[in-house]
């Protein structure tokens, strides 16, 4: 789920702070993806008259074919892709996750009501909210992953909080998720829309967490508290407080607590027993792996294991498959080349030099022109000076025969 209506809250009061980007500005960049966010869009999209991809079994392929075509086309442009995989959920999730299996259950009666009543649109609908990522699913796409040659790696808990800490330490570049909440973990770059269908021509969107906070003027320990006001998936919301309130409130009073001192209660009501204190706590210090244990390999493909896998065990066309293969490695003899601004370190100054005194007014006109004037005369000095040569030359020889 994400935070509630954090991206437009950004847009609104920190539109500097986004940037929309090519998928080919990209290149030579390592980018940590939330897997399971990945699958659940490929459930939902991959599909085939309103209906998942299945073999002839009827097991699920659609998250394998979106998994194996979008992987492709980052390595394609220059993207060094690592999946990361949710594990346990934190028990402050746990009334969240008893929300959403509420919601299944009501999903699952609209939809036989709609195929009661023939309505496909609802049919369609309904569907996609009964998607769920199962382990089967998991364990699939790592499989895939494996003899594709990409990385991935199984986070102790939130998956979006390990793929900020592995930018934090600098493994990677960014965390492309479509949820929110890794700002919130604290990512310093924040990716949505990487792994969308190339059909839409979705943009995508590059949200930077430094730029922020200096443009709402908050810390990060505000912004956490804000971001549990507009609503996380770990406890509930002061109820009346919308995402305009919730910044103005944050922004008059600093923190939670404070705002909890000085509003009316009877009416901005909180939840009863709200753990906001713990949620925060997460966000602040969550459960990652270790990332100074982390080496992160790009491998060339198992083309026969492919072959096994995705044709003989689950019915993909070998032609495409094997296709599919000789684009990764195309793309790993192109990603030798690395990015220019990797050769470079940013330093406080640029030399350690005694700064020369400025000049001024005319003398400072008078040394810029006169540098530009050697720097053009002096290729055309060298030409100059070839044709004079070669005129006495032939000069020479022609005085030379009329003596004769």
């Amino acid at each position: 789920m994400g935070i509630h209506g954090l991206a437009k809250l950004i847009a609104d009061h920190a539109p500097g702070a986004i940037k929309e980007q090519d998928i080919k500005n990209y290149f030579g960049r390592k980018i940590a993806i939330d897997a399971s966010m990945c699958i659940y869009q490929f459930l939902i999209a991959v599909r085939q008259d309103g209906n998942v991809l299945q073999n002839e079994e009827g097991e699920t392929t659609s998250h394998l074919m979106g998994m194996f075509y979008r992987t492709i086309r980052m390595l394609e442009n220059g993207i060094k892709p690592v999946y990361v995989f949710d594990g346990k959920p934190p028990q402050l999730k746990s009334a969240e996750l008893e929300k959403r299996g509420e919601r299944r259950a009501e999903a699952e009666k609209l939809l036989a009501q709609a195929q009661e009543m023939g309505e496909q649109e609802n049919i369609d609908k309904f569907s996609k909210r009964l998607v769920k990522v199962t382990k089967q699913h998991n364990d699939e796409c790592k499989q895939l992953l494996t003899l594709m040659g990409v990385p991935y790696i199984e986070a102790p808990c939130e998956a979006e909080a390990t793929c900020a800490a592995l930018v934090k330490a600098g493994k990677v570049f960014a965390t492309a998720t479509e949820d929110m909440d890794g700002l919130t973990f604290g990512t310093n770059v924040l990716l949505r829309h990487l792994t969308a269908s190339e059909a839409k021509k979705l943009p995508i969107q590059e949200f930077h967490f430094n730029r922020v906070l200096q443009d709402i003027s908050l810390t990060t320990e505000q912004f956490i508290d804000l971001c549990i006001l507009l609503g996380c998936d770990y406890c509930g919301t002061i109820k009346g407080i919308g995402p305009k309130r919730a910044i103005d409130l944050i922004r008059q009073h600093g923190c939670i607590e404070e705002i909890l001192e000085n509003i009316d209660s009877s009416k901005y009501p909180t939840p009863e027993d709200w753990l906001y204190k713990e949620a925060r706590n997460l966000f602040l210090e969550p459960e990652v792996v270790d990332c100074s244990s982390v080496e992160l390999k790009w491998n060339e493909p198992d083309e026969a294991g492919l072959i096994q896998f995705m044709c003989n065990e689950k019915q993909f066309n070998e032609d495409r498959i094997r296709n599919g293969c000789k684009k990764i490695l195309k793309s790993r003899q192109g990603s030798t080349q690395g990015r220019l601004d990797s050769f470079f370190t940013v330093t406080g100054s640029l030399s350690s030099k005694r700064k020369e005194p400025e000049v001024k007014g005319s003398a400072k006109k008078k040394q810029k022109t006169g540098w530009l004037h050697y720097n053009l005369s002096f290729p055309f000095t060298l030409y100059f000076s070839f044709v004079i040569i070669c005129i006495n030359i032939f000069y020479f020889l022609f005085t030379s025969q009329s003596s004769c």
